[in-house]
């Protein structure tokens, strides 16, 4: 026999053998699950992210809601005042302060946020009947995402037995993307990315007639 017919059989030999081997292979599931994971890992996270998010973001709505019927109670039981001469007499800015003390367990407020807002307006007016009241929430313009207008926001309650509005708002900020287009009140109006949430609680009342 020939070197080469010698050859031939061993190739003939290990033929089968590898056939069986590419089948194998082909039926092998080994590290596919890390296949899948990677491929779904990105969209998984996403919606796991933009879950979270919006649960977040409903948190602080819930927790500014809260603040504003605490401190409308207060103003309402004679427990803050303004400018009456008493030892409750609040000043805006120690009105803000006490404000972002009952939100601080998830919005914190800087020195500089109390003193000049930029995410955290209060407005706080009082007014001759129920129906003064404004039920709008005051926009630069009549577009739906328009920004809010702050030129007629005061800090001006009344006192004993008058009937007061407090609001506050607040801009929350959304961070993933995916929740951005459908969660965002607030729009850019040169149609760069939106990325805030306008978080608005209302409380009107009449003043208790306390001494």
């Amino acid at each position: 026999m020939t070197v080469i017919d010698q050859k031939t059989d061993k190739q003939r030999a290990f033929a089968p053998f590898r056939l069986s081997r590419l089948r194998s292979l082909a039926r092998s599931r080994d590290g596919a699950a890390a296949i899948e994971f990677a491929l779904l890992a990105i969209p998984y996270f996403m919606v796991i992210f933009a879950i979270l998010e919006t649960f977040v973001a409903f948190a602080a709505e819930e927790l500014v809601s809260n603040a504003v019927d605490t401190m409308g109670r207060r103003m309402r039981t004679g427990q803050i005042t303004y400018n009456l001469g008493r030892t409750t007499d609040m000043s805006q800015t120690q009105f803000r302060q006490a404000f972002c003390n009952e939100i601080s367990i998830l919005i914190s407020c800087s020195a500089t946020e109390v003193a000049t807002p930029s995410k955290l307006y209060l407005d706080v007016q009082t007014f001759s009947t129920f129906s003064a009241i404004p039920t709008t929430v005051p926009k630069l313009s009549t577009d739906k995402y328009a920004d809010i207008n702050t030129a007629a926001f005061k800090y001006a309650p009344g006192g004993a037995g008058t009937i007061n509005m407090l609001r506050a708002y607040y801009r929350w900020e959304i961070i993933t993307d995916l929740v951005r287009p459908y969660i965002t009140t607030i729009r850019p109006s040169d149609g760069s990315m939106p990325t805030q949430y306008l978080i608005v609680a209302t409380t009107a009342f009449q003043n208790e007639q306390y001494p």
